[in-house]
C-alpha cells in the first residue's frame, strides 16, 4: 500500500484505538524515512563534490543556499546507518524457559540481554528508532521491516534458515561441539571459552542480508558473551564497513572479556566475505 493509500486507511478507520495505533506506527515510519532522505542528500552532495562539482555550484543546482549545503553536511545522520537499513528496525533475542512448566516465565541470558541493549544504543546514535521482539524457540520467520537478530542456531529455526542463505560461512556441531566453518576453505573457527572455561575468548557470526527491500543484520554468538563481542565489534567499526564492504554478508569475530562479562577487546578473525553478484 502506498503512502497515500495508508493515510486515508488510518483517517477512515472507526476504531479509535486502532487509529491511535496505526498512526502512531506511521509517524515513526515516516520520521524515519525522512532521517533516510536526509541522509541520502547529504551522500548525493558529497558524491557530486567528488565528480568535480563545487559546493557553490551544488548549492545553485539544488537551488538552496551554500550556507544550507554546510548545514546539510554537518547535521544529516551518518551514511553508515544504511547498514541497518531505513528503520525502524526490530532487534530480537530468544527466549527461554527452564522447563515445561515455566513456559509462562520468560528468561534471557543477560549477555543476549547486554546485545540486544548495545544494539540499540547504536541504533539511537545513527537516529534510527527501533523495537523488540521475543523469539521464541519455534520461531521460524523474521518479522516485517529491518531487523536485528540476534539468535544462534540451536536456539530457533529462524537463526538456522538466515544461515542457509549464506554462501560463505555456516555453523556446524560436531558432537556437540559449535564451530563456524568457511565453507569455501574448509577451516572451522571454536570457541576457546566453550572449550574451556578458565578462556575468555570466544567468537560469533555476523551477517547482513538484503531482501525484498529490508535488511536483517544477523548476530549469532557460540555463547551469549560472542554475541556481545559482536556488538562491541560493530559499536567501532559499522562505517568502516559500509564504506570498504558495500556487498558485505559476514564475517567472524572474535573477542576478549572479563569476569564480568564485560568486552574488553574485538576484532575480525576470518572474512569479511562479500557477496559476488
Amino acid at each position: 500500500m502506498d503512502g497515500a493509500g495508508e493515510f486515508d486507511e488510518v483517517r477512515s478507520d472507526p476504531d479509535p484505538v486502532r487509529r491511535g495505533q496505526r498512526a502512531t506506527e506511521l509517524i515513526t515510519l515516516y520520521q524515519q524515512r525522512a532521517t533516510e532522505l536526509a541522509r541520502l542528500r547529504r551522500e548525493a552532495i558529497e558524491e557530486a563534490h567528488r565528480a568535480g562539482l563545487s559546493y557553490t555550484e551544488i548549492a545553485q543546482l539544488l537551488g538552496v543556499t551554500k550556507g544550507r549545503i554546510s548545514q546539510i553536511r554537518t547535521n544529516a545522520p551518518p551514511a553508515e546507518r544504511a547498514f541497518f537499513g531505513v528503520g525502524p528496525v526490530a532487534v530480537g533475542i530468544p527466549r527461554s524457559a527452564e522447563n515445561d512448566d515455566e513456559r509462562d516465565h520468560v528468561h534471557f541470558d543477560v549477555s543476549y540481554q547486554a546485545t540486544q541493549q548495545r544494539v540499540e544504543v547504536d541504533l539511537a546514535r545513527l537516529s534510527m528508532a527501533s523495537t523488540r521482539f521475543e523469539i521464541e524457540p519455534d520461531t521460524e520467520d523474521v518479522p516485517a521491516g529491518d531487523a536485528v537478530v540476534i539468535c544462534a542456531p540451536e536456539a530457533a529455526p529462524v537463526a538456522r534458515r538466515l544461515l542457509a542463505a549464506d554462501k560463505a560461512l555456516g555453523f556446524e556441531n560436531n558432537d556437540g561441539t559449535w564451530y563456524l566453518v568457511d565453507k569455501a576453505s574448509g577451516r572451522r573457527y571454536g570457541s576457546p571459552f566453550r572449550a574451556d572455561s578458565t578462556s575468555r575468548i570466544d567468537i560469533g557470526y555476523l551477517a547482513r542480508q538484503v531482501a525484498d527491500g529490508r535488511v536483517i543484520v544477523h548476530i549469532a554468538g557460540v555463547t551469549g558473551v560472542g554475541s556481545l563481542g559482536i556488538a562491541h565489534w560493530l559499536t567501532g567499526h559499522v562505517s568502516e564497513i559500509y564504506e570498504r564492504s558495500a556487498r558485505f554478508t559476514s564475517a567472524v569475530i572474535e573477542c576478549d572479556f572479563d569476569a564480568d562479562l564485560s568486552i574488553t577487546g574485538s576484532r575480525i578473525v576470518a572474512g569479511p566475505f562479500t557477496s559476488r553478484e
